[in-house]
């Protein structure tokens, strides 16, 4: 069993993401906002964070910078899983080169079969 950190501001969506990862035997923190998830982190100790790009507050970008920092966190596996569209993704995926990003997922085209297929494939190595 692995413990996952969701940092997801879209309840119904957590919520179903989360069944479907407790449903294959994991542990699911869920938090909203990314004070609470680096916090999260800190106490949890997750083996892997799907994070969504469009928060609150800060965006997800800014959240995987912070994670980033920490020496402890530098190898944390960690999913984006964002409704932002392709084109902007690459985008923002740019800025993202050296920050350890293990898989992204575009959220109208992913399934939760597939993102849950992706943790557990990340998490196997």
């Amino acid at each position: 069993m692995a413990r996952v950190l969701l940092l997801e501001s879209d309840m119904l969506l957590a919520a179903s993401v989360s069944q479907a990862l407790q449903r294959r035997g994991h542990a699911v923190d869920w938090q909203v906002e990314p004070q609470a998830a680096t916090n999260s982190t800190d106490r949890q100790k997750p083996d892997l964070i799907i994070l969504d790009l469009l928060l609150a507050g800060r965006s997800g970008v800014e959240f995987l910078y912070e994670l980033r920092s920490y020496p402890d966190w530098s190898g944390l596996p960690v999913i984006i899983y964002s409704d932002v569209s392709p084109a902007e993704l690459a985008t923002s995926l740019a800025g993202l080169n050296g920050l350890n990003v293990a898989a992204y997922h575009h959220k109208p085209a992913t399934s939760l079969a597939q993102l849950t297929q992706s943790v557990d494939g990340i998490l196997a190595r």
